[in-house]
């Protein structure tokens, strides 16, 4: 068939002479986070052994320093954290479709002439397309669409219709996401915050990662119950929370890119006219005070949950929680591609855990009407 757009792994790209620091200072904030912590799959290590071993088999990674970068982003280790119990068949195809899903994101992230926004679109389309219809042949043949068509097939083999459907909307937020970012990035426009809360955390992909924490639980909400407006504002908000904590561990390894990489950091430096240090307690307050209101949330919904409900608003907690610890241990943000010609192994942040939220205000922030009905589901 024709060739047609499709990602490769990142070139290596050469690292400066001396590693710089960063410009967020010399720690990252701490992180409030009253939710229960450190928790990671009892299986995670064969879990871990047995997606590598997969990626081999098919070469994703062209040589052994793209091996080692694809290794760093220790996408076993996210999805163990997050999804702490449950089958691990499931857990294994959802690791794996991290793996695949985070080459696309570096190759998305490159900076690369030839990663515009219609490389990004035209990609994306073109992957939705080929999990809801796997025949449909419209990806190049090499090693990342032969990972994928068995990715898809055996997704296909295991999710009901309705989790196939919430895994795509999952998938077409990621993708849509990394569309509007890599649109304002090649205009060279910092957008406003508002826009940035609404639409910036979908790269984050959120629903991607859920569908997955409740099929390897085993459990099947009712979409009347897991599209109810009160549910829909507390996994928003929790994407917020993931996304703003990726902003801030991610910060260095994109901080080399022009225009600057669209992320929290560099969207209120810019309204504020401030450095990207000064700008750091200003997301921090605006995530913090996000979180405040994911607690409340989820403490209300708990009240007339049944146990399943339960389980779903306690995986939500996993999720934020894992997230920290993930993002806290991976080489690919402790010792980033922009700084290190190898990732370091053992790298890792020193975080720190916060007993109160920095901002303790409880209502919706004045100036961002795209949050406000989050606020409007705790009052309702």
């Amino acid at each position: 068939m024709t060739a047609r757009p499709h990602p490769t792994p990142a070139a290596p790209r050469p690292s400066p002479p001396a590693v710089r620091g960063s410009r967020l200072g010399t720690r990252l904030p701490a992180f409030y986070c009253p939710l229960e912590r450190d928790l990671v799959h009892p299986g995670a290590k064969r879990v871990e052994a047995r997606a590598v071993e997969w990626l081999d088999s098919f070469g994703l990674y062209p040589d052994p320093v793209e091996r080692a970068w694809g290794l760093a982003t220790h996408s076993a280790d996210f999805s163990c954290r997050i999804i702490p119990t449950g089958d691990v068949e499931a857990l294994l195809l959802f690791t794996e479709w991290n793996y695949w899903a985070n080459a696309v994101d570096d190759w998305q992230d490159s900076g690369s002439d030839e990663v515009g926004t219609g490389a990004v679109v035209e990609h994306g389309v073109r992957l939705l397309r080929t999990i809801e219809d796997p025949g449909a042949s419209l990806l190049p043949e090499g090693p990342m669409t032969r990972a994928l068509a068995d990715l898809v097939r055996r997704t296909h083999a295991v999710l009901s219709p309705f989790e196939l459907r919430r895994f795509t909307e999952g998938t077409r937020d990621w993708l849509l996401g990394a569309a509007w970012r890599a649109a304002r990035a090649e205009a060279g426009a910092m957008p406003t915050l508002n826009d940035f809360v609404a639409m910036g955390p979908l790269a984050n992909g959120t629903r991607f990662s859920l569908t997955w924490s409740d099929v390897a639980r085993g459990d099947r909400l009712p979409a009347e119950v897991l599209c109810s407006p009160a549910l829909t504002a507390l996994t928003d908000a929790a994407g917020f929370v993931v996304s703003a904590d990726n902003d801030l561990f991610s910060y260095d390894k994109d901080d080399h890119l022009e225009p600057s990489e669209i992320n929290l950091v560099n969207v209120l430096a810019h309204q504020e006219s401030c450095s990207p240090a000064e700008a750091v307690p200003l997301a921090v307050a605006l995530r913090d005070r996000v979180m405040v209101l994911f607690i409340a949330l989820r403490r209300r919904l708990a009240r007339d949950a049944d146990e399943e409900l339960r389980r779903h608003l306690t995986a939500l907690g996993h999720y934020v929680a894992g997230c920290i610890a993930w993002q806290s241990r991976a080489p690919r943000y402790a010792s980033p591609r922009n700084r290190y010609e190898l990732p370091l192994t053992e790298a890792r942040f020193d975080i720190r855990f916060a007993d109160a939220p920095s901002d303790t205000r409880t209502g919706p922030p004045e100036d961002l009407p795209a949050l406000a009905s989050w606020w409007r589901q705790l009052r309702d």
